[in-house]
This record gives C-alpha cells, sequence and structure tokens, in this order.
C-alpha cells in the first residue's frame, strides 16, 4: 500500500521515436500515487546497431529507478562482454554493477545528485522523475574508484528499484528483468512473457530468502517488501558470507534470448501499474485494436493508462504509478500492413467477379 491522493494526477509524460528498424511511444504517469517514482530508458541508438528500453519501478523512494535509467544501460555498454557480441552476459552484469555504485562516497554522492530531498531517517533521496536522452552518460568517466568523505561507509540506499530491459540488435532480442515489471511480446497476435513476476511466493525465491536468513509474512519478505528481486534494497543485502545472487533480495536478472521472426508485431516493456491491472493477452488485444487508429505509439500508451487508472482508490488496484513502453518492428509492420492490403484488394476483386 502506498499515500494515496484525493484526485490522481493524470498528466503524463510521453515520448515517440523511430529509425529505420524500430518505431517506439512511452508514456508514464504519476496516477492516485502521492509521488512518481518511475523511471524509464528509451534508446534507439545504444550503438549503431543495438537499441535498449528500460522501465524502472521504485519502492520507497525514486532515486533508485533513476540512477538506473541514467547509468545502466552505459554499463551494458562499457562491458567487454557487449564489445564480444554477448549481449545477455553484458546486461546481467550491468545489473548487479547498480547495487556495487551506489556504495561509498561516491554512491552517495550520486544519488544526492539525483535528488532533491534527503530523508536522514530512511537513507532515501527523492527528487523529480528524470530519463535520459541518447547522448546522456555515454562519454561520462566511469572511474567509480573509492573517494574519501563523511560517507565512505555509506551501505548503499535502503529503497530500491524493478528493472526490467530489453535490448533489440537485428533479429535478436535480449530481455532483462529483475522484480515485477514485465516485458511481452506480440507473436501472431498471440501474446508471451519474455519475463517473469519475481514475487516472494515461487519456490525458488522462497528457498533463496530462507536460506539467507529472511522470512515471508502475509506474502511479503520480512513483513515489508513485496518482490523478491530489485536493485537498491541494501538492508536486505547485508549477508557477508553470501554472495549477491544468494542476498534475501537479489538484483539478479532472469535473461531471456529471443530470436524475433516475420509473426512478432511489437514488445511492450511496462511496470506492474499496468499488469495489476490487464493480462498480457488483455494489453496485447487493446494494443491491436487502437494501433492503427492512433496518431502515435505513445498516444496508445496514453489510452492504456486512462484504460487502467482507477475511479477511486478503494479497489487499489489502477492506483499505482504507470509506465509503459511500446516498440513496433517496422519492416515487419509494412509487411504484414502490405499483406493485408493485398488481401482486402483480393477479396474486392472476387466480389467484383460475383457481381
Amino acid at each position: 500500500m502506498g499515500v494515496y491522493l484525493s484526485t490522481p494526477k493524470t498528466d503524463k509524460l510521453s515520448e515517440d521515436g523511430e529509425n529505420d528498424k524500430l518505431k517506439f511511444g512511452l508514456s508514464s504517469m504519476q496516477g492516485w500515487r502521492a509521488s512518481m517514482e518511475d523511471a524509464h530508458s528509451a534508446l534507439l541508438d545504444l550503438d549503431n546497431e543495438t537499441a535498449f528500453f528500460g522501465v524502472f519501478d521504485g519502492h520507497g523512494g525514486r532515486v533508485v529507478a533513476k540512477f538506473c535509467a541514467k547509468y545502466l544501460h552505459s554499463q551494458v555498454l562499457r562491458s567487454e562482454a557487449y564489445s564480444s557480441g554477448d549481449l545477455g552476459t553484458a546486461v546481467h552484469r550491468a545489473f548487479f554493477r547498480m547495487d556495487e555504485m551506489m556504495r561509498g562516497q561516491r554512491g552517495w554522492r550520486e544519488l544526492s545528485a539525483l535528488g532533491d530531498k534527503i530523508n536522514k531517517f530512511g537513507g532515501m533521496i527523492e527528487g523529480l522523475i528524470w530519463s535520459p536522452r541518447g547522448s546522456d552518460s555515454k562519454n561520462e568517466d566511469d572511474d567509480w574508484a573509492l573517494e574519501e568523505g563523511p560517507h565512505s561507509d555509506f551501505d548503499g540506499p535502503t529503497c530500491g528499484s524493478t528493472a526490467c530491459v530489453a535490448l533489440v540488435r537485428n533479429n535478436q532480442l535480449v530481455v532483462a528483468n529483475a522484480g515485477d515489471s514485465r516485458c511481452v511480446i506480440s507473436r501472431g497476435g498471440q501474446a508471451y512473457n519474455l519475463s517473469r513476476d519475481h514475487k516472494p511466493e515461487l519456490v525458488a525465491e522462497r528457498e533463496r530468502i530462507q536460506k539467507a536468513g529472511g522470512f515471508i509474512r502475509m506474502g511479503r519478505i520480512n513483513g515489508s517488501l513485496n518482490l523478491s528481486r530489485a536493485i537498491g534494497d541494501m538492508e536486505f543485502k547485508q549477508n557477508k558470507f553470501l554472495p549477491p545472487e544468494k542476498q534475501i533480495v537479489t538484483s539478479n536478472p532472469d535473461i531471456n534470448v529471443v530470436e524475433l521472426c516475420d509473426d512478432d508485431d511489437f514488445l511492450v516493456v511496462a511496470c506492474d501499474g499496468i499488469w495489476d491491472c490487464m493480462s498480457s493477452q488483455q494489453l496485447v488485444d487493446f494494443i491491436h485494436e487502437h494501433i492503427h487508429t492512433e496518431s502515435s505509439l505513445s498516444a496508445v500508451c496514453e489510452r492504456v493508462l486512462d484504460r487502467c487508472l482507477a475511479p477511486s482508490t478503494i479497489g487499489g488496484d489502477g492506483c499505482d504509478n504507470m509506465t509503459m513502453i511500446l516498440v513496433q518492428f517496422k519492416n515487419r509492420a509494412c509487411e504484414k500492413k502490405k499483406a493485408d492490403l493485398g488481401e482486402q484488394s483480393a477479396k474486392g476483386e472476387e466480389e467484383s467477379e460475383v457481381q
């Protein structure tokens, strides 16, 4: 649960972009929540042949989501594995790198620069929502050496964030996920989940949590956190005898590598504010219904957000922050549109012949 407003904030941050291969639209909305804790990345030009899309759903504060939106893609790009073409290993390492970078004096300084209010009791740093542009942080100095200062022993933020990202390179799609944001692909109109929601009730998650010394109460880790993987949340990552992937909460992402095919329509990356209100198939059907009638892909996303927004806070669902990225595969879309037109033309000719 969270603190709700008396009336929802329905102003939306929307964006569209395209290149010769992909077209994307996105939209985010604060909704009923007292603050906006989502962030996102949408970069068509991570390099000349790779696009990067990510949704980061913060909890306990928004600064970790903002940090991931600013730095995660740049850490993927800097990886030796990325240079050798291994996108899966590169993005896997980048998730763990986020936790490393947020510790110590340098981590405190970077988090402070992203926020405008420090809650000294919770160790949380708050600020306005932020999203990067293609050129941001690519050429910054990545010397993250330990700095001396009053916060050299900073263990990292107590707030955290999900991270669900998708990289598209030619016909390869790589999805990495930690948390309960989700990536879904429409293939021939059928919804396929490309990520798994990480909840404490899952057998593998529960076993890791308990072995690391944690417990689950009312579906929440130690009675507080309702997801089992996240970046940040350092209070759950303090067991010095365990590696990062075996902590109570881990930033260890599931990696899914998919070969794109001609039947692929579009890709969706969205936070649980969407998935709490619509199933994967319901969302895919809704998008198919509106994608050819709306003026832009971001307009389709805006319709989804309006569709999911609850009329009141009584039920809970539809009251969360909402962020959604819609990515269309341009060449496939054009081919399908031509095919549809061809079928319509053929039907018209048949009807003329019958008459």
